[in-house]
């Protein structure tokens, strides 16, 4: 056994028990919170096949198969980009005691010299989801070539970006670096910034660089049209089981951003979001 192997020989036998009673609770908080992001993850990662439903309800038939494989490789596309470099930009290198500001991380490269591999788990799922946000408005009106040049690029470098400015301790709006900005610098609990700002940012840039639907506005030839044509969704019940998918998500999401179900006062921490994800879904 580790903590017994651990002990010093040269201790009474009460330090000794107390030092191992120390070890196994210290092991066991651990395997505690790697079960906690490995729950939080798998749901967040379930939102995966929320905005597939989602996506697949509300385009027209002949574009379901389209809009469902630009969602697969939404979660292809991140999982590789922030493998390989996506990590290292976000939090490579972190050192809470070092005062200096970088604009990325320069470290731990393809998860080279990453200990703690949960905690990249659970922020790929973040990356995929900021990624797949954008689905939804490229619906109908992008190539597949293209859609995966940009999965890659928003998870390997755009995406990493935000997330190191914001939450790596050597970012420059970090609220844990050693000198925060004015004092408090900006907190971003569960990634309303990282996550969401990111992607509907991008979705708005998507939106005016691609202009809308073929036969919305104009026809095949570029002449407006008298009156828009509507495109109505397909499924609503596919609309709906997405919408429940996503909502069930959000307890992953917002209650994984704790990070840690052991430290204190985490139960209430933990218990105030998982309520207030609730009433904000519900409102």
């Amino acid at each position: 056994m580790a903590c017994k192997a651990s002990a010093d020989p040269n201790a009474s036998q009460l330090d000794q028990l107390d030092a191992m009673l120390q070890c196994i609770g210290e092991a066991n908080a651990n395997s505690l919170d790697t079960f906690f992001l490995v729950y939080a993850s798998s749901l967040v990662f379930l939102m995966q096949a929320g905005f597939a439903m989602l996506c697949a309800g509300c385009v027209q038939l002949k574009n379901v198969q389209n809009s469902m494989l630009k969602n697969l490789l939404d979660a292809c596309g991140a999982a590789l980009g922030f493998y390989s470099v996506g990590f290292a930009f976000a939090y490579g290198g972190m050192d809470f005691s070092d005062p200096q500001k970088t604009f990325i991380g320069t470290e731990n490269f393809f998860l080279m010299g990453v200990d703690n591999l949960m905690f990249w788990l659970f922020q790929f799922a973040f990356a995929a989801s900021s990624a797949t946000i954008v689905a939804g408005t490229l619906a109908e009106r992008c190539q597949m070539a293209a859609y995966l040049c940009y999965s890659l690029a928003l998870t390997g470098f755009v995406y990493p970006v935000v997330a190191h400015s914001i939450w790596s301790p050597q970012g420059f709006l970090s609220a844990k670096a050693v000198n925060p900005l004015w004092g408090v610098g900006a907190i971003d609990f569960a990634g309303s910034s990282v996550v969401h700002l990111t992607g509907g940012s991008t979705a708005l840039i998507a939106t005016y660089l691609l202009g809308p639907r073929r036969g919305r506005f104009y026809d095949h030839r570029g002449t407006p049209l008298a009156e828009p044509v509507e495109f109505p969704g397909h499924s609503a019940a596919l609309q709906m089981l997405g919408a429940f998918i996503l909502w069930f998500g959000w307890y992953g999401f917002n209650t994984g951003s704790a990070l840690s179900i052991t430290g204190p006062n985490r139960d209430h921490v933990i218990s105030l979001v998982a309520v207030n994800t609730t009433l904000a879904a519900a409102s």
